[in-house]
């Protein structure tokens, strides 16, 4: 397991990075080039978020059925089609295209169909699995926001994304070909209901023994919709901080040194968390440990809030937010298989696939329109810090269903 998600953690990192954190440094190229407002270029990301979340159901319910390397693989292939063609775009409704593509390549090589797949192959220990895949994920923004930086300063926009295209087709599709062969076909009803059984987690909070094809079940039950709740939430406050982050830290009054080293350590900070986790998960519960993590990123809007966005506020945030933002994704990734179902995970996850993406591209416009000159981001830092709150609120509750469920399903089978 550890040499396998590793490998493919290679491809994270230049997926998540060449795609997801290069689009901020092509903004400004690109407006200059093809004459468009910031408005219009920011809809571009938008959108490839909104293509990501509609493919997200299919995609997912194809890994569920074992076309893991086909997903991965190809998708890799239509990254770097597209980053290429990309280079070549001279209007508006070519880039709104590219990033629509984009948005459909994303939905098939970032996190969500990965931790399916690794869910699927390691169903006694995905979770420790999951966390060896974000180690380098999480130095995505940290690596290729300098090395993409420099390709655009020496070679120009496009030829730049020639050369991003090159790793996709060169690195990453030859690791999801190689690492994904002998994928793992749908399971017959007899093997889900023993891998249910056969858990890495508490047996008390296993989900229900539900036949393999009867996933509408879990739509009627409360840890769904409760985990529903929690991944909206959360997602929400992740992706409305980094857009404003450097003009948060701005108003914390924080050098221009300071002021750009932060937002690219936090990169760092989340895989140090990860790296924690990974050390001393074997002697925390993960019930337990599932319950607290998700504490870190409203701690750390809290001490901003409290701090009035003091220096040493700001500091304790970004620590917070960026311990809390690693380790979330390990829970958001994990949750779905362990409270409600590991067989049907990846169309599960698929089915938030479109109102977490509305979620995602709404966050950052929501907090911009609460921003006033008067009070800065104040409002908005609350109603994040709430948000926040109700997450976390969602989460004990899906686990509490979850326990009561398993505790029910073991006295009717006694």
């Amino acid at each position: 397991m550890g040499s396998f998600s590793v490998w493919l953690s290679w491809a994270q990192l230049i997926t998540w990075g060449s795609v997801f954190y290069t689009f901020s440094l092509l903004m400004g190229p690109v407006e200059r080039e093809l004459g468009l407002t910031r408005a219009e270029v920011s809809l571009g990301f938008s959108l490839a978020l909104l293509a990501d979340g509609l493919m997200a159901y299919p995609i997912g319910r194809w890994i569920d059925q074992g076309h893991e390397r086909k997903v991965m693989t190809w998708g890799s292939v239509w990254v770097g089609a597209c980053l290429l063609a990309h280079s070549f775009i001279d209007s508006l409704l070519g880039f709104y295209g590219v990033w629509l593509a984009l948005g459909i390549g994303m939905s098939a090589t970032l996190y969500s169909p990965v931790f399916a797949i690794v869910t699927r192959r390691f169903p006694n220990d995905f979770r420790r699995g999951i966390i060896i895949m974000t180690f380098l994920g999480g130095l995505a923004s940290t690596v290729f926001i300098p090395l993409s930086s420099w390709l655009i300063q020496s070679l120009g926009w496009r030829h730049a994304l020639w050369v991003l295209a090159m790793l996709h087709w060169f690195i990453c599709w030859p690791l999801h070909f190689w690492f994904l062969r002998h994928a793992h076909g749908k399971k017959s009803a007899e093997e889900n209901q023993k891998l249910e059984i056969q858990g890495p987690c508490n047996p008390e909070l296993q989900p229900p023994q539900i036949p393999a094809d009867a996933i509408g079940v879990h739509l009627k039950r409360a840890p769904f919709w409760l985990l529903a709740c929690f991944m909206f939430l959360t997602f929400s406050v992740s992706s409305a901080l980094p857009a404003h982050m450097v003009s948060l830290l701005e108003e914390a009054h924080l050098s221009p040194a300071w002021v750009i080293a932060i937002p690219a350590s936090i990169g760092v900070i989340q895989v140090l968390g990860r790296l924690l986790l990974f050390v001393f998960e074997k002697h925390l519960d993960v019930h337990t440990a599932n319950k607290w993590i998700p504490c870190l990123v409203p701690l750390g809007l809290l001490f901003l809030v409290a701090g009035g966005l003091e220096p040493w506020a700001a500091l304790m945030f970004v620590t917070f937010y960026g311990l809390g933002n690693g380790l979330n994704t390990i829970v958001k990734g994990t949750a779905m298989a362990q409270y409600v179902s590991r067989d049907h995970v990846g169309q599960l996850n698929g089915m938030l696939g479109l109102p977490l993406a509305l979620g995602r591209a709404a966050a950052p416009l929501a907090l911009g329109l609460l921003w006033t000159p008067e009070v800065g981001y104040t409002h908005g830092l609350r109603w994040l810090l709430l948000a926040g709150v109700l997450g976390v609120a969602c989460l004990w509750l899906a686990q509490i269903s979850a326990h009561q469920s398993a505790h029910k399903l073991g006295a009717n089978n006694r």
